[in-house]
């Protein structure tokens, strides 16, 4: 059950993303409003170019929009200049991408500790903390390996570690079991529910309504607008059965 009380972690404000200029322009997402509040895990779902990763990539700061305006814990994003923008990424923002953006020459365990030495953490700090983030996704035994020796699903492990490590409290996933058999990808879709009921604040973009399943709510996308967003309490198949 949603609790209409708890704080909004974030917030998209009538924003619209338009990519070119022109007859060639081409309208990501249009005057989309949406928000998540502490506590809260949606699955944004909807066909492929229906705007879950633009949508996605505006809520953790890594597009701008064309209108309107995103809020991070109450902070309009537009209005941060370049450092203060990342500096939020780094304290409040974890994000799984789909392509992982893994650093290959660093080890499982440096690459989920950069966000907090980046963020001045001492580095034997920052690796604690990071073995433990690595623990809850099944594989702190592989912390001094580099990527090249890792699986592709152990490399989408690494890369969520990085993301829920330390105190951020928006968790952002694009597709995150993507690379993962059914059992693992149960335990990592585990992580982020317990880290919604610690209080963060997790979207996550699916195209499987079994992994829809974990969420408080699925928000449905469709040619860049939402058209659906419905409290979960039953299969969300049903949801796009409905579509």
């Amino acid at each position: 059950m949603i609790n209409t009380n708890k704080r909004q972690l974030l917030e998209l404000d009538a924003v619209t993303k338009t990519y070119g200029e022109g007859a060639t322009s081409v309208a990501a997402l249009r005057d989309v409003s949406f928000s998540v509040d502490e506590g809260e895990f949606v699955a944004v779902m909807g066909p492929s170019g229906s705007g879950k990763s633009s949508l996605l990539a505006l809520a953790g700061g890594l597009d701008t929009a064309s209108s309107g305006e995103v809020y991070v814990q109450d902070t309009p994003l537009g209005k941060l200049n370049t450092n203060e923008l990342a500096r939020l990424r780094r304290r409040a923002v974890g994000y799984v991408f789909q392509d992982f953006n893994l650093i290959p020459t660093l080890t499982a365990v440096e690459n989920a500790a950069l966000p907090l030495e980046l963020d001045g953490w001492k580095p034997a700090k920052a690796h604690r903390v990071a073995k433990n983030a690595l623990r809850q996704v099944g594989i702190e035994h592989l912390a001094n390996r580099f990527m090249d020796q890792l699986s592709g699903g152990q490399q989408q492990r690494v890369a969520i570690a990085r993301a829920i490590i330390g105190e951020r409290r928006l968790i952002l996933a694009d597709e995150p079991t993507g690379a993962l058999d059914s059992v693992t990808g149960n335990g990592v879709l585990e992580v982020l529910r317990e880290r919604a009921d610690a209080g963060a604040a997790v979207v996550m973009v699916t195209h499987e309504p079994r992994h829809a399943g974990w969420a408080d709510r699925v928000v449905f996308l469709k040619d860049g607008r939402i058209v659906d967003q419905t409290a979960l309490q039953s299969d969300p198949a049903s949801l796009l059965a409905a579509r």
